[in-house]
């Protein structure tokens, strides 16, 4: 299979400021642990342009789920800026839909009253956020599960069902981290593909959080490498396969570099590591 890509075309378009929906600036943060500073962000600069799905990869540790926690205004950065649109926001909290690494599904209620938790808390017509949830549980999987509790759910019906939450926010940036991680080999390729459609659909710009190498180059855009703590961005990798993505792509040569160029940045980061001990 041969794939044509204008990679200066691509990077016009996701370089062009009046497209970029995200732009992360020069991100530091530190935290205090037994009274010693611990350093875990240290400059981490990305950006999305809209539409597009970009994806953060990095050691364990290395501060990810931090700079997401950051992008969203659960936390401040030290320094730098989170910008929407070209705006720098202090006050982000409500401006992305965020899925953290666990599903988080309240136990006590049921799967339609779990998904509509979002229009609850701001207050929006219940009704109408039902019909909204109930006409959308058949694309999202949950067709018939409306009245299940999440004990009665799959491990992949219940990152469904935290996704549907999610879009149900109505926020058109999502920050997605790691959300097949806990998945076996098989429910992950079938989600990986899932979503694929979802997005394809929808088209919001996401930012997605992931240690596997396949998952990233299989789902972005773009992927960018981190460091091992104190993060910095290692490289920033376009992804130049056609969409809509097909699993077969998996097995070109195609792929296989792009997977062979992120595995080598990731060893080198923790080459560095090693040395610098």
């Amino acid at each position: 299979m041969l794939f044509v890509y204008d990679e200066l075309a691509e990077r016009d378009t996701v370089n062009d400021a009046a497209t970029c929906r995200v732009e992360i600036r020069n991100i530091h943060k530190a935290y205090r642990l037994n009274e010693q500073p611990l350093e875990v962000l240290a400059g981490v600069s990305l950006r999305a342009a809209e539409g597009t799905f970009v994806t953060v990869i990095g050691p364990s540790g290395c501060g990810k789920s931090t700079l997401f926690s950051i992008i969203t205004g659960l936390q401040q950065p030290d320094r730098g800026e989170i910008c929407f649109d070209g705006v720098a926001l202090r006050q982000r909290l409500g401006t992305v839909g965020y899925m953290p690494q666990r599903a988080l599904l309240l136990p006590w209620r049921r799967v339609l009253d779990n998904v509509i938790l979002g229009p609850e808390v701001h207050g929006e017509d219940l009704t109408a956020a039902r019909r909204e949830a109930q006409s959308l549980l058949p694309l999202f999987g949950l067709e018939g599960f409306a009245d299940s509790y999440p004990r009665e759910l799959s491990g992949g019906m219940r990152q469904r069902a935290a996704l549907l939450r999610t879009f149900l926010c109505r926020k058109d940036v999502m920050l997605l981290d790691e959300p097949f991680g806990a998945l076996d080999a098989i429910t992950r390729s079938t989600l990986q593909e899932w979503l694929l459609e979802v997005w394809q659909q929808f088209r919001h710009t996401i930012l997605f959080i992931t240690h596997d190498v396949e998952e990233a180059a299989f789902l972005s855009d773009k992927v960018y490498v981190l460091s091992a703590r104190p993060a910095q961005v290692r490289a920033e990798l376009a992804i130049p396969l056609p969409r809509p993505r097909q699993r077969e792509m998996t097995l070109t040569p195609e792929f296989a570099a792009l997977k062979q160029q992120l595995l080598q940045t990731l060893a080198e980061n923790e080459s560095a590591q090693v040395r610098g001990t």
